[in-house]
């Protein structure tokens, strides 16, 4: 038996055409897994299945809105037509929205509630709720899933500034832990994956000043993080190749993995 091996599986992954869910598709590849690459940018989801490929993999892109259940109960017969009945199903999109952040410019009481919904919409709704309604019963009708949704550092402590992501991963975590005792007896397990801090194109402003060098924002997160830099997106594929394979993961479901440098385990 080989414990990381995914041959013969279908991974579902939502979030593929960004940066971090696009590593996590191209290792679950390598590991074996038929990817089906799930975003709404063509453009990006076709080079990601290109890449895949290119290394021997077999992927293919089905354009989706993530907020839509038809949208994504559309994709999920596409899939099944094309690569197979899914078997593992990663949520890896989100992201924050400056008009959520909180600034001296923009402080807490300002924030509006439609820029609120939206935050949640992408981060929970959009990004675990609605599709693990859609491909986790049929994974649970066959007896067989994993599913793995993305959280983040700022699910367990509320990082500044981004009040409304922060309490949107801590959701994303609480349903996660809910549908692992929900669906336990039918062979389907739900896991999560924390994230400490990995550079990102949507936070990257934040994180870098225009000539490279790190901003203040950045030096006080390496300085509560133990190995003192940020994490590399290669450095999420072996938590999320666990959490897939039946064969090495098969007793955990309802936990959660950090990948953080250390970042949870530093107070002072």
């Amino acid at each position: 038996m080989k414990l990381f091996d995914l041959t013969g599986e279908v991974a579902v992954v939502i979030g593929a055409t960004g940066v971090l869910g696009g590593s996590l598709a191209e290792g679950l590849a390598e590991a074996g897994a038929r990817i089906a690459v799930l975003g709404r940018n063509a453009e990006r989801g076709q080079a990601r299945v290109k890449t895949i490929q290119s290394r021997g993999g077999k992927a293919a892109f089905f354009q989706v809105d993530a907020a839509s259940r038809g949208s994504l109960a559309e994709a999920h017969k596409k899939i099944e037509a094309t690569l197979g009945a899914p078997t593992i199903l990663l949520n890896a999109a989100g992201g924050n929205d400056p008009k959520v952040t909180v600034t001296p410019e923009n402080p807490f009481e300002n924030i509006s509630l439609e820029a609120w919904q939206a935050n949640f919409d992408l981060n929970l709704v959009g990004g675990v709720f609605l599709p693990c309604q859609e491909f986790g019963p049929a994974m649970g009708r066959r007896g067989k899933g994993s599913i793995i949704n993305i959280a983040s550092a700022a699910a367990q402590l509320p990082l500044s500034r981004v009040v409304a992501y922060s309490a949107a991963k801590a959701a994303v975590v609480n349903l996660s832990r809910f549908l692992a005792r929900e669906w336990a007896t039918k062979g389907v397990r739900v896991n999560t994956i924390t994230p400490g801090f990995f550079p990102a194109e949507q936070n990257r402003k934040l994180l870098f000043n225009d000539d490279g060098s790190p901003t203040a924002r950045t030096k006080a997160i390496w300085g509560h993080t133990p190995m003192n830099r940020f994490g590399e997106s290669k450095e999420l594929v072996g938590a999320a190749v666990f959490l897939a394979s039946h064969a090495a993961s098969s007793f955990i479901t309802g936990a959660d993995i950090r990948v953080d440098g250390g970042y949870l385990s530093q107070t002072i």
